[in-house]
């Protein structure tokens, strides 16, 4: 069994990507006045605010340090997105790549398709024959066909033996029994004994 602090330090040793989404990334800066902390984007406004602050105090030299910190993330910013927008051209460009692949291979497809219909209509066709006008159609109503006037060699096949029809059961009509005599005066039947 392993021991708790073996796997902390593994779960520490994750390959995780560096630089991440910068423009989401939160950053803690540590400037002049303490420690900023936010997105790149809230850093530069905060250190942009604390610099018009340091003019409306004319602290010069305050100024320009927290606005030297603001450039560095206005850079780190700038640089994600470009980033950020050469992937998303790299992708669009992938993309129409990919949709002219597929129209190529839809025209070539559909090309294809269109030769094969023309060789189809090429090729000759099947005489027809019309029994209207010879006045003797053939009882199975099938097509003649070259093969079915070569000569088959003849197979002796059994004839089945035909049965005689059966005749539909008739029913017997229920017989009275013998010893109970109709009842003419209505009473019940006297039960034998």
């Amino acid at each position: 069994m392993r021991s708790s602090k073996s796997r902390s330090r593994a779960k520490n040793n994750r390959n995780r990507p560096s630089g991440g989404n910068v423009v989401n990334r939160v950053f803690d800066s540590s400037g002049p006045e303490g420690k900023v902390r936010g997105t790149p984007q809230q850093i530069i406004d905060k250190y942009n605010q604390l610099a018009r602050d340091a003019q409306l105090s004319n602290d010069r030299v305050a100024a320009e340090n927290f606005q030297q910190h603001a450039e560095h993330y206005l850079r780190l910013l700038s640089e994600a997105q470009r980033e950020i927008e050469a992937r998303r051209e790299e992708q669009e460009r992938q993309n129409r790549e990919r949709q002219a692949e597929r129209d190529r291979e839809r025209a070539e497809r559909q090309e294809r398709e269109a030769a094969r219909q023309a060789d189809l209509a090429e090729s000759p066709q099947p005489d027809v024959m019309d029994f209207a006008s010879e006045g003797s159609a053939p009882e199975s109503g099938l097509v003649e066909t070259p093969e079915s006037q070569t000569a088959a060699p003849a197979v002796d096949v059994p004839e089945k033996k035909e049965k005689p029809a059966r005749r539909p059961r008739t029913r017997k009509p229920k017989a009275a029994p013998a010893d109970e005599a109709p009842n003419t005066d209505g009473d019940a039947p006297e039960a034998a004994e």
